[in-house]
């Protein structure tokens, strides 16, 4: 993955971007935690307080020669199409993650059967968080 960071409209946004090569993925060793990116100070009046994050949940247990599907961004779960043992085909659609009020569809990589599902629908999650485990 390569980062990048993009101003749009004044405002600075850091994203990740995989290549491919020969339509796979080529992976490569992910950073410990995105850095967060300093935003423009803009005068307003005060906020109420904002809402307290929800807790993380404890990194899932990856089998062995298991894959894991992971969110691309923070959002939430709006629906999830599979469940464990079931068999998706590269492209099929496993969860839909909304997202700055956008849906987007997350799909497998490749042919596999699901391990576990980490998450359920109305769930948030962050960047990084397991959604799905294939093997």
């Amino acid at each position: 993955m390569k980062k990048f960071l993009i101003n749009v409209n004044g405002n600075s946004y850091e994203v990740e971007v995989e290549e491919v090569k020969d339509g796979a993925v080529v992976e490569a060793p992910r950073a410990a935690a995105p850095a967060p990116v300093a935003k423009p100070a803009v005068a307003a009046a005060p906020k109420a307080a904002p809402a307290p994050k929800p807790a993380a949940s404890a990194p899932a247990a990856v089998p062995a020669g298991a894959a894991t599907v992971t969110a691309p961004m923070p959002g939430t779960i709006l629906a999830v199409n599979v469940k464990a043992g079931d068999a998706v085909k590269k492209g099929q659609v496993l969860c839909i993650l909304e997202a700055m009020k956008m849906e987007n569809e997350i799909m497998a990589a490749g042919d596999a059967v699901v391990a576990s599902v980490e998450v359920n629908a109305g769930q948030a999650v962050n960047t990084g968080q397991v959604l799905i485990v294939l093997k």
